[in-house]
């Protein structure tokens, strides 16, 4: 095969590698950190920011507790995260969010059962003896990523442009050994 063909036939991948890359395609939901879904609200007798990780399977809620101006938080809170589908296939169903005061600031964490890939109402609701209050909210439950391959999918450009970058300097060293050899 000559130069001028196998330049060709590179072009021709990088052209049809960009033409993918231009190719519309639809953005998927989440995958990644917790993200917020309320924020700075205050709900009954607190200020509340509610986090979340709505991962199919089993999902997280975040809520982060702080005391309306002047006042304190009731040691009896109590925080319950309701979930339905907004399809309205299944009832409501509520978890209780268990407290955590490390890290220095007041929050709460409910792990949810996401059984699908839609949207789902959020209820949140706070209960005390300095009052109750509900907020709500809506959320996409998003698949999962593919686990221990996560990685290695991601690695996988990184690794491709290394080793053409290695075949590339490999290429000219040949070249450069048979000028100097000639």
């Amino acid at each position: 095969m000559t130069s001028k063909r196998r330049f060709q036939g590179t072009r021709s991948v990088w052209f049809l590698f960009m033409l993918w890359l231009l190719l519309p395609t639809p953005a998927t939901a989440h995958n990644g950190p917790p993200f917020p879904i309320i924020e700075n609200r205050r709900v009954g007798p607190c200020i509340i920011s509610l986090w979340t990780h709505p991962d199919v399977g089993t999902g997280a809620f975040f809520v982060f507790v702080e005391p309306i101006a002047g006042g304190t938080v009731a040691k009896d809170l109590t925080v319950q995260i309701g979930i339905q589908p907004e399809s309205g296939r299944l009832p409501e169903v509520v978890y209780t969010a268990n407290r955590d005061d490390s890290g220095g600031q007041l929050q709460y964490k409910a792990l949810v059962a996401f059984d699908r890939d839609e949207f789902w109402r959020v209820r949140l609701v706070l209960q005390s003896s300095q009052g109750r209050g509900e907020e709500f909210s809506r959320v996409e439950a998003t698949p999962v990523g593919f686990g221990k391959w996560d990685l290695l999918v991601f690695l996988l450009p990184f690794l491709l442009v290394a080793f053409l970058w290695l075949r590339g300097m490999s290429r000219r060293r040949s070249r450069m050994k048979r000028q100097h050899s000639a």
